[in-house]
């Protein structure tokens, strides 16, 4: 469950009157697309698979990897009512009856492959036999007399009666590969299957009786999801090949097709599921990818209406820029090498195109007001340049002789970068001007401005030193100034004030100290509410605060003139928060973390 497809509203924000007010602490906006509300639900430990609506529309049930499969509100807070262990393995689907009483959680069991229960006690009602391998899809018929269907890895559609939910029939017949996907229309009189054989059958939905094969020879590939219209006339599938096929299901032909990005030989860019919502008339249709792009087709309309993207692994990387007629713009770069620029006013995002990086995005630095450039480093071991203007990587490329952990910009031709054993400073992104060793292996490093000319970069080591660095004279490299050790534990994150007359430092503890950078003596050392690592430090652009964020999950804002005062964000990111940044006006914060989430918080009224 990577995307809230609504906009959550912020303290302050205008909301819904039907809504219930978030909490003091404040909720975020996580983006994906503009819509009105939106809920996001944490309880799970691992991996998420799948998530069902109730019919009623007032529950959800979601499974996991480890078999476990929860209700809770989709109302409100989010409460959990109830949570079943129903497999011993990943729930590969879940299906609800029409009374929103009785669900049907399949997937890639040891024991078994799957399990009919009730959602308010867990009680059982039937079973799920006659597979012998994973089963992939479930469905429930909505109108009485019951029936349920599910798909498997065994290439078999097994029919069931209910309830209690009991093995009719098993259809060996239809498809020869694994069945992906089983739906039985909403009035229940039909119920189609597709399969990795690129087949697609139809069979009568109350006694499960084969019709025949739909479309043969129409879909290149395997046929992943299929989804009915809520005329019980049009069902729509989604394929490996890329396209998106909506069917007249009496006929048995296609009455429009989409090809969704590119050839069919990229990977990412296979549709692996699809929905057709209900209770909408405009034919909004929604289609999944491999990458996670989710792709908004209307019938009638011949190309997508719209893209949402966004990131699939943790980020790791993030930073902001401010370019003439585009306003503010997030980039962010995960665990994948994946790299999204985001319009902060809409939360659209954006692929980078070209060829990018291949391992985990280590850090980024811009120079968009001189050359609109932004440099990245990633463990590839590469320093690559994006123009801002175009989205794309360009030239230079420069290959590094190690892994890079971070980047900072000393000043406008000059960066510097972290390495296992030091610094190394580049000149317009392929020159290495200067290598600097350490004593001790180095873990963090930030820049900033003191002065009309005076450039400062600070390292901090194993030895719980930073060691500040000044440069003076632009691509000339770097200087010592001077060093600090109050640290009583590693230093994990650095961060000059915009002006650059602080230095905080962040440790593995949860501490931050504030220095003055003309003295190198603290002048704070009360912000101390993290309970592990802090991981970034954001100021604002007067200098007034910083905000934190840290593996504990939570995300802090700081007062210079009051430091013991904070405002807390409890559970930010429900894996932790890797990177903190202010936006330009100051009234957002926007945090992304180990979760692929990105949130922004509204601080206006600081």
């Amino acid at each position: 469950m990577r995307y809230g497809l609504r906009r959550q509203q912020l303290p302050g924000d205008s909301q819904p009157s039907s809504q219930p007010t978030p909490e003091a602490n404040g909720s975020p906006t996580r983006w994906a697309v503009p819509v009105e509300w939106s809920t996001e639900y944490t309880a799970h430990t691992v991996s998420t698979t799948v998530a069902r609506f109730a019919p009623s529309g007032f529950r959800v049930a979601s499974g996991d990897v480890s078999g476990l499969v929860r209700v809770w509100d989709s109302q409100g807070e989010g409460a959990t009512k109830g949570e079943y262990h129903v497999i011993s393995g990943r729930i590969n689907d879940i299906a609800w009856d029409g009374d929103s009483q009785r669900i049907i959680a399949v997937g890639a069991g040891k024991e078994r492959y799957g399990h009919c229960f009730t959602a308010d006690s867990g009680n059982t009602v039937g079973e799920i036999s006659g597979h012998s391998g994973p089963v992939n899809s479930v469905t429930i018929r909505q109108h009485r007399p019951l029936r349920a269907a599910t798909g498997s890895d065994d290439g078999t559609v097994v029919f069931y009666h209910g309830a209690p939910f009991k093995f009719n029939t098993s259809l060996r017949e239809q498809h020869q590969n694994f069945v992906h996907g089983v739906a039985f229309s909403p009035d229940g009189a039909s119920l189609v299957s597709v399969g990795a054989d690129k087949k697609i059958w139809l069979y009568d939905g109350k006694t499960g009786e084969a019709r025949g094969q739909v479309g043969p020879g129409e879909h290149k590939g395997s046929i992943f999801a299929v989804s009915w219209a809520a005329d019980s006339r049009r069902f729509v599938t989604a394929s490996a090949d890329h396209t998106v096929k909506v069917w007249d299901a009496e006929a048995g032909k296609v009455l429009q097709s989409w090809t969704i990005q590119g050839d069919a030989s990229s990977m990412p860019h296979q549709q692996v599921g699809v929905v057709w919502p209900a209770g909408r008339t405009d034919g909004l249709i929604l289609s999944l990818d491999l990458s996670g792009d989710l792709t908004y087709v209307v019938e009638g309309a011949q190309r997508p209406t719209q893209v949402i993207r966004g990131h699939q692994r943790s980020i790791t990387a993030i930073t902001l820029t401010q370019a003439v007629g585009r306003g503010d713009t997030l980039w962010t770069g995960s665990y994948d090498g994946q790299i999204r620029c985001w319009d902060v006013d809409t939360g659209r995002a954006e692929s980078v195109q070209g060829e990018g990086h291949h391992n985990q995005i280590a850090g980024f630095i811009d120079s968009a007001r001189t050359d609109g450039k932004i440099h990245t480093v990633a463990w590839d071991d590469t320093l690559r340049t994006i123009d801002i203007a175009s989205r794309r990587f360009v030239a230079p490329l420069t290959h590094l002789s190690g892994q890079p952990k971070a980047i900072a910009r000393i000043d406008e031709s000059t960066v510097a970068l972290l390495t296992p054993t030091g610094v190394q400073v580049y000149k317009n992104g392929t020159e290495m001007i200067q290598e600097l060793s350490m004593k001790a292996a180095p873990l963090a490093i930030a820049s900033g401005a003191k002065g009309a000319g005076v450039h400062l970069v600070a390292v901090a080591g194993e030895d719980h030193t930073v060691r500040v660095y000044s440069s003076r004279n632009e691509g000339l490299g770097l200087k010592l100034e001077g060093e600090v050790k109050d640290s009583t534990a590693l230093i994990t994150a650095l961060a000059f004030s915009p002006h650059g007359e602080y230095l905080a430092v962040g440790n593995r503890q949860g501490k931050i100290l504030v220095y003055d950078t003309s003295k190198y003596e603290v002048v704070i050392d009360r912000w101390s509410a993290h309970t592990a690592r802090v991981t970034s430090i954001s100021w604002n652009h007067e200098g007034t605060h910083a905000a934190s964020g840290s593996l504990d999950t939570h995300l802090f804002v700081w007062s210079v003139s009051s430091p013991g005062k904070r405002i807390k964000m409890a559970n930010a990111h429900k894996d932790g928060v890797n990177g903190v940044v202010w936006a330009a006006d100051g009234k957002k914060i926007i945090t992304v973390g180990a979760d692929a989430a990105v949130k922004t918080w509204n601080v206006a009224s600081l």
